[in-house]
């Protein structure tokens, strides 16, 4: 594991070390349920690419809108960051009730032994876990979409490349909304409900300086301006060291016609940082995965964004 220099109230991150083959990735479910057969192929996806897999009890379970009770899914995953054996955690899907385990994940000696965890939507609670306790985790597709493209498609090979422990940077393409400029921070962020759910708390990764990416689905416009405004009036939207615009899917524009973007532009447009529209992250096919407590450059210029992870 590589450890990277400290920054003001942050612990030293630890990168989890690079996957070599025949190592073990764990599958659980610590929040919704998902179809078995998206776990049964995103096993046989990754088995392709040279790893063992371990399938924990209730990765294909189900607790009314569950993958198990809180105490279920808290089994899989507290055995899963504990066993020296599993050297990466891929979350089969999203949903609702990552955060029922924050307090007891966070009384794990989860720097004893860093392991990357995988996954988006309602797994950001976990990238926020793993952030405020100084671990690098990876904002990636899960098992469904694994399953979908039998892992030949390009975030996926991006994700192995991750875990292999390969130097990788992004060019995207320019949108007609982006500011320009380059900054270097700490990458953080997430689904932004998710993680404005976690502002004050001890989970909060949401700080002056970082790089801010976001994403959501099914969320009004007007819902994504509140938490917005809490930023702003917290001071901290206007001390971002640069922010990442992702996908933002499932919505209907406004009264007048405008977009996400189109308010998230209003809502930035007092500052002076780069801000990157039109990164492909979030609950789309073409999903980039994102290295959350990572330190990288990200530049906005007119011919390209590029995100360069150090």
């Amino acid at each position: 594991m590589n450890e990277t220099e400290q920054t003001p109230e942050r612990l030293p991150l630890l990168t989890p070390a690079p996957l070599q083959p025949g190592d073990l990735i764990a599958i659980v479910s610590p929040s919704g349920t998902i179809k078995p057969e998206f776990v049964d192929s995103a096993v046989d996806v990754l088995q392709k690419q040279g790893w063992r897999v371990r399938v924990y009890p209730h990765a294909k379970g189900k607790f009314r809108t569950y993958a198990g009770t809180p105490d279920e899914r808290y089994a899989d995953l507290s055995a899963a960051l504990l066993d020296p054996e599993v050297k990466a955690i891929l979350c089969a899907r999203g949903g609702y009730g990552a955060v029922h385990l924050l307090d007891r994940l966070n009384a794990l000696p989860l720097r004893e032994n860093p392991k990357w965890i995988i996954g988006y939507s309602d797994i950001s609670a976990l990238h926020a876990l793993m952030t405020t306790n100084g671990i690098a985790s990876i904002h990636a597709p899960m098992a469904k979409h694994l399953a979908t493209f039998d892992g030949a498609d390009d975030d996926a090979q991006a994700l192995f490349d991750i875990l292999r422990g390969r130097q990788f940077s992004y060019s995207i393409p320019p949108s007609p909304l982006n500011r320009c400029g380059s900054v270097t921070g700490q990458l953080t962020g997430g689904n932004l409900a998710v993680i404005a759910g976690l502002i004050s708390t001890p989970f909060d990764v949401i700080r002056p300086g970082t790089i801010l990416f976001i994403e959501d689905i099914a969320e009004p416009i007007y819902k994504t301006e509140r938490i917005l405004h809490q930023l702003r009036l917290s001071g901290v939207l206007g001390s971002l060291g640069g922010l990442i615009v992702g996908a933002f899917t499932e919505y209907s524009p406004d009264v007048d016609g405008n977009s996400m973007d189109d308010m998230i532009r209003s809502m930035v447009a007092g500052y002076s940082y780069p801000v990157a529209f039109g990164v492909p992250v979030g609950h789309v096919d073409h999903n980039l995965p994102m290295i959350a407590g990572a330190t990288v450059t990200l530049t906005v210029a007119p011919d390209a964004t590029t995100i360069k992870f150090h």
